[in-house]
């Protein structure tokens, strides 16, 4: 059943991030607003939008999560396999992600602190690649 889920979820998340898609809401969307007279604008006409998009966002939101959840699952992967391929690479870091924010804050500090004083060139090089725009 898992594995069922995770491919549908694979497949609506890529599929709804693509131009069709797009299509086809705003295609419901005009449709539903072009049939407003014919219905008289009615509150039954409303709830039908109303409940339509109220269910496709909730679906939605579970399928794109575990979609997302593998992604980042997967990017985690290879950040951590990098640190343990590169000789210099510090296997500590492997697994932070399990840690809270403010650790994870503290070892963002001390990792910049470890880079060397805030100087006022220091950023320099990302001031050039801003400015190439």
């Amino acid at each position: 059943m898992g594995k069922l889920f995770e491919r549908f979820a694979q497949l609506v998340a890529g599929w709804a991030g693509r131009p069709p898609a797009f299509v086809l809401a705003f295609l419901v969307v005009v449709i539903w607003g072009v049939t407003g007279p014919i219905f008289q604008y009615s509150d039954t006409w409303q709830l039908v939008i109303n409940t339509g998009t109220t269910i496709v966002t909730f679906l939605m939101v579970f399928l794109i999560q575990n979609a997302q959840n593998r992604d980042a699952a997967a990017i985690q992967c290879k950040l951590d396999e990098i640190i343990r391929a590169i000789e210099s690479g510090r296997n500590e870091f492997i697994g932070i992600e399990h840690l809270g924010e403010r650790e994870l804050i503290e070892i963002r500090d001390r990792l910049e602190k470890e880079c060397g004083p805030d100087e006022p060139g220091r950023h320099e090089g990302v001031g050039r690649l801003l400015r190439r725009r």
